[in-house]
């Protein structure tokens, strides 16, 4: 199979995966397994770590299978898949965990207006403490109606 195949593929992964996560974030997070994110939005508990944080173990282990997929000779575009999911979970959580919600004390003195809208935009989400009102979709990529001059 072609590199480009490869390479398109990729990206392919990384890009379904912001449907998945918003798909997610809405439906189950926001919906049954509530439970587990809840203390992301209400931090009620002293502890660093999160119920929340559960859901990245999901994303992983699927990014897993593709790569055990590829290894085994199942699934040749296997690596590229896994690799597209894998990169846009680090690409998360260095948006989400990092820079946004400062679990690490890196990126503070980030004022470009975009970040500033980034961080304004997920805070309106983060506003809304119950489970309804899960909606998110387009904050990181078009926060641009939480720019301010």
């Amino acid at each position: 199979m072609p590199v480009w195949i490869h390479i398109l593929v990729f990206f392919g992964a990384f890009f379904m995966m912001e449907f998945m996560a918003w798909f997610t974030h809405k439906y189950v997070m926001h919906g049954f397994l509530w439970s587990l994110h809840r203390d992301h939005h209400l931090k009620d508990h002293d502890s660093w770590f999160e119920r929340n944080d559960t859901f990245f173990i999901f994303y992983a282990i699927i990014s897993i299978v593709f790569f055990l997929l590829w290894r085994y000779d199942i699934l040749e575009i296997g690596l590229a898949i896994g690799m597209g999911i894998f990169a846009y979970g680090f690409t998360y959580f260095m948006v989400h965990d990092i820079f946004i919600h400062q679990r690490f004390k890196i990126f503070r003195n980030a004022n470009s207006r975009y970040g500033k809208a980034v961080r304004r935009a997920h805070k309106m989400h983060h506003k809304h403490i119950n489970k309804e009102h899960g909606e998110c979709f387009g904050m990181l990529l078009f926060p641009y109606k939480y720019w301010k001059k």
